[in-house]
């Protein structure tokens, strides 16, 4: 049997895949198992950050098997705590937790403010808020907080302790019992949209002022991707605690929890933990990735960004872009994205779909080259 006929045979069914069976890659390009090769320009849905087979990852890495692949957390590892000191450094967060994605992390972050909230006030204070049209993850409890109704069928019954809010102020400082507020700086599986600045301020401030915990899901938005290391850099606040995962790991699963002041010696010997979570083959390609995320290479994040912007705005078939950094939404005016989708594919160039948009995550090293020539490609599928 071939790759596909494969899979479908004996893996269970829960994705809808594109018909590539990709076989190998390097850089920004990959090729599938005839030969084809594509322009990637949604890297593993921002997993590949440094793109595909980096050699200073790989090196990392491999370095790392040579010498040690998994301890116990029971012991200390040196590339978990080097990667928890290099995170918390260029963070401002004073302490790190990691697991093995971005759900993962977002449980722990549940999981950290209710601890808050019950130590501190007792029971009863346990509401976690999050945003309608958010994404925080597939497990029971992430999934209960994804503040989207196609999500929440199936599994009745879903967790207690949370609920929902527009983008509006009053309606959150109304809900009672709250310990938390989960949000997102740009909504990416709900259509990439990003979070109005003066919301964010103002929940801040409520958040501050109630003694409630600020929790900043950047499960997509951080380790570079909108041209800051973390995304709410750009809003000018440091939230109480932020989760981070995909772009960390460049490849390999992590998910990871920092916490401030108010939670840094919240979770206690025996309230968590994790079996492969700060495995120190993966923590080792993490600080890879961070060593290569200089000021320089943010600001190159920044301006392909801008450049990916120009290129389609005013496009045939376009009618808007909306995002940070490469983190992108396109807006179509004439074709749904998941016919764009099957037509990048035919042109050789591989992209993602956010709602009705298309979504470009693209590796954060792509050269200009093979980023003018995947946006191209992108501007021939939607004009066809």
């Amino acid at each position: 049997m071939d790759i596909k006929t494969t899979d479908k045979t004996y893996v269970v069914g829960t994705y809808n895949r594109y018909g590539v069976a990709i076989v190998s890659g390097s850089g920004s390009r990959c090729v599938d198992d005839s030969g084809k090769e594509y322009i990637d320009l949604g890297s593993g849905i921002g997993v590949n950050s440094l793109g595909y087979c980096d050699s200073g990852w790989i090196g990392a890495v491999t370095a790392q098997l040579n010498a040690l692949q998994h301890a116990s957390n029971l012991y200390y590892t040196q590339p978990c705590a080097a990667l928890a000191k290099t995170l918390c450094q260029r963070s401002g967060y004073l302490k790190a937790m990691f697991g093995n994605s971005g759900a993962e992390a977002n449980e722990a972050a549940i999981k950290t403010a209710r601890k808050y909230s019950f130590d501190k006030y007792g029971r009863g204070r346990d509401v976690i808020v999050t945003l309608r049209n958010s994404f925080h993850g597939r497990t029971m409890a992430t999934l209960t907080a994804t503040g989207q109704d196609v999500f929440h069928n199936y599994f009745f019954p879903f967790n207690d302790g949370f609920k929902y809010a527009d983008k509006n102020i009053d309606e959150i400082a109304a809900i009672d019992g709250v310990c938390a507020v989960m949000v997102e700086f740009v909504q990416g599986e709900g259509g990439v949209i990003p979070t109005d600045k003066e919301f964010i301020a103002q929940l801040k401030q409520l958040c501050d002022e109630r003694d409630i915990l600020l929790i900043a899901d950047e499960v997509q938005t951080g380790i570079g991707r909108t041209g800051k290391l973390l995304a709410s850099e750009h809003y000018g606040i440091l939230p109480d605690i932020t989760t981070l995962a995909k772009g960390l790991g460049a490849g390999l699963p992590i998910g990871a929890m920092l916490v401030g002041e108010k939670c840094a010696d919240t979770l206690t010997f025996g309230t968590h933990g994790t079996t492969f979570g700060g495995n120190p083959v993966v923590c080792a390609g993490a600080l890879e990735v961070l060593g290569r995320l200089d000021d320089a290479a943010l600001k190159e994040v920044e301006r392909k960004g801008k450049y990916i912007v120009s290129k389609l705005q005013g496009c045939s078939g376009v009618d808007g872009v909306d995002g940070l950094g490469m983190m992108l939404g396109i807006r179509l005016k004439n074709k749904a994205a998941s016919d764009v989708l099957k037509d990048c594919i035919q042109e050789g160039v591989l992209v993602l779909t956010a709602k009705d948009k298309i979504r470009l995550l693209p590796p954060l090293t792509i050269s200009d080259k093979d980023l003018q020539e995947g946006i191209d490609r992108l501007i021939s599928a939607i004009a066809k």
